[in-house]
């Protein structure tokens, strides 16, 4: 059963129907590296201009979006520091706790691990309302990654337990850079969805104490069939698979997705369960595409990326599943938004 404080707390990065509308605004190298090469400064991460121009888009992007978002995902690095003062206090916020910049095995595989210096208690400490850890995982991958990587999900997990804060969890799939290097043969996952819906069913067990789930589509974002298009049926029947092992709220990433794109694979997450999104390059990647005439980036930005979120809010409105009416994970009882009797008559005034 969820505690108390991480309802109180999902209710902060919720909106006020319990939906999720999240905007993903930690991205570093995606930002980074493009105005660094523009700045000529690539490779010198600790470019004090560098760094300043990066919060200063950060900066932008909360500044547009907050007020079409229930909360916003930032990163330690550069958006915390740098931009706290921008976001509006009535939002929930969101700190990611994996570093960019873990390093891939020969196999195609990233072992994840938290940014230097920052941890759960850290997270909390700052009054952010959720922790979010991403990591990269195939079922049939390397087992010693994959151990590495069951193993941080769940020493986080527990912290976020101690810490009462809610714990999202984000799974991405990767293709394996050697074929070879995966288990046997007969083992081997063949398609993205068979990876995708694995991956879910390992972390829902009790023991990763996830709260929420962040996951790309089981099907690629072009192949995602329109309402009464194509393989309807068949696509739909695999995102309900996946809000069945799930057992908890859920989102789906934006990955790049156009809209068009974006809005089948959310008309199918809804239809299968799903509390909302994350979205972020589909907002701000042609405007970073302008860089370094500002004017032009915000003149981008306050176009069709508004158009883009106001019409997928208008979706979600209608059809997504607020994550106080999502079954738990022991499957019998709704997350409820009030307060445990229990505690309030045994609490100490």
């Amino acid at each position: 059963m969820t505690s108390i404080g991480k309802k109180w707390s999902l209710r902060r990065v919720s909106d006020q129907n319990g939906l999720f509308k999240l905007a993903s605004l930690d991205q570093r190298p995606p930002i980074e590296d493009p105005i660094a090469k523009v700045l000529g400064t690539e490779g010198l991460t600790n470019n004090k201009l560098l760094q300043r121009e990066v919060v200063n888009f950060k900066r932008l992007l909360i500044e547009t979006f907050q007020s079409r978002s229930s909360g916003l995902l930032l990163d330690p690095s550069f958006a915390v520091p740098g931009c706290l003062g921008a976001l509006d206090a009535r939002k929930g916020l969101m700190v990611s706790l994996e570093d960019p910049h873990s390093p891939k095995s020969s196999e195609g595989a990233t072992r994840t691990s938290p940014i230097k210096n920052w941890s759960v208690g850290k997270i909390k400490r700052l009054g952010a309302d959720a922790v979010k850890l991403l990591i990269w995982y195939r079922p049939d991958g390397p087992e010693s990654i994959n151990q590495l990587q069951r193993n941080l999900v769940r020493a986080v997990g527990e912290d976020c337990v101690r810490y009462d804060i809610p714990f999202f969890l984000e799974l991405l799939s990767y293709s394996p850079s050697n074929a070879s290097s995966t288990k046997d043969t007969s083992q081997r996952l063949d398609s993205k969805a068979d990876v995708v819906l694995k991956s879910v069913e390992e972390f829902a067990k009790p023991e990763y104490n996830v709260d929420v789930f962040m996951v790309e589509s089981p099907v690629d974002a072009p192949n995602v069939p329109g309402v009464g298009n194509g393989d309807w049926n068949e696509v739909q029947s695999l995102f309900d698979r996946l809000g069945v092992l799930a057992s908890r709220p859920w989102v789906i990433l934006s990955m790049g997705a156009d809209m068009a794109q974006f809005h089948h694979i959310m008309t199918h997450a809804y239809k299968a369960g799903s509390s909302g999104y994350l979205a972020g390059r589909a907002y701000w990647l042609d405007a970073l595409a302008c860089y370094p005439d500002w004017e032009r980036m915000l003149t981008e930005i306050n176009g069709s990326p508004l158009e883009y979120l106001d019409a997928l809010n208008v979706l979600t409105d209608e059809k997504a599943l607020p994550w106080h009416k999502v079954k738990n994970v022991e499957g019998c009882q709704e997350v409820t938004l009030l307060l445990d009797k229990e505690f309030c008559l045994s609490y100490d005034y």
